[in-house]
């Protein structure tokens, strides 16, 4: 299995690659009036440690969108900006520092302040602005230029004030960015991994599964687990904000 494994990963490189060269090509030959698919479009600054995941398009084509550090722009989120409003006012989108965008978020011409917090599904039109330690429910629309107080926490539809954040709440928004800075380091070196460093892992993690700790102290078997198995430590909850102190 091994081999065919590998001779089937090879072709189907092959053939990416093969359509990936093509692709390069028919943009050459149509010049000009090509369009370019790609999740990061236009005048978009991303901050150090901040995370773009999988199926998210950030357009900054009209106007531009500026992310801050430490940010994560969850799965099949869009964040796009608007050339003016109705009275004429510029409208970027700027997102600060240590935020969190759940999945499928929708964000247009708005602004977010450091160490806020958007639900998965919700939707931010022109001239919203989130204030630092505030949140924005799940599936929740702020209509145009709502302000979100800070510590506040706002839901449906339209949004409106639901209560006072907890300062466990507010921790949790921190906490929530450290896990994905952490997270998204996880990803990448996942990411880089050959062939055949996936296949070993995926035969040392059959061989280990299962294993019973309890049952194997009674018999006095001690199991090592390959280092291949084993997850960085700053993701591990307890040593995540220390690793990003450092």
């Amino acid at each position: 299995m091994g081999t065919l494994g590998r001779a089937i990963f090879t072709v189907g490189k092959w053939i990416r690659g093969t359509g990936q060269a093509m692709d390069r090509l028919g943009s050459t030959i149509q010049g000009g009036l090509r369009v370019e698919e790609q999740p990061v479009i236009g005048d978009v600054e991303i901050g150090h440690g901040s995370s773009i995941w999988y199926g998210s398009i950030l357009r900054g084509d009209v106007n531009s969108i500026h992310i801050g550090s430490g940010t994560n722009i969850q799965d099949n989120s869009l964040v796009h900006v608007s050339r003016a409003n109705i009275s004429g006012k510029v409208l970027p989108t700027i997102i600060g520092s240590n935020v969190t965008v759940g999945h499928s978020a929708v964000l247009h011409a708005c602004t977010i302040e450091d160490e806020a917090f958007v639900g998965m599904g919700a939707t931010l039109l022109d001239g919203v602005v989130v204030e630092k330690h505030s949140m924005v429910g799940a599936g929740s629309l702020v209509k145009q230029n709502t302000r979100i107080p800070s510590g506040e926490v706002w839901v449906g539809n339209p949004a409106k004030f639901l209560r006072k954040l907890t300062e466990e709440e507010i921790a949790f928004i921190a906490q929530s960015a450290t896990n994905y800075i952490n997270l998204a380091q996880v990803h990448a070196a996942e990411n880089a991994k050959s062939f055949d460093e996936i296949e070993l892992e995926k035969m040392l993690r059959k061989k280990y599964a299962h294993k019973d700790e309890e049952y194997d102290s009674m018999l006095g078997v001690v199991r090592e687990i390959p280092p291949e198995l084993i997850l960085p430590d700053n993701i591990l909850p307890h040593n995540a904000q220390k690793a990003v102190a450092r």
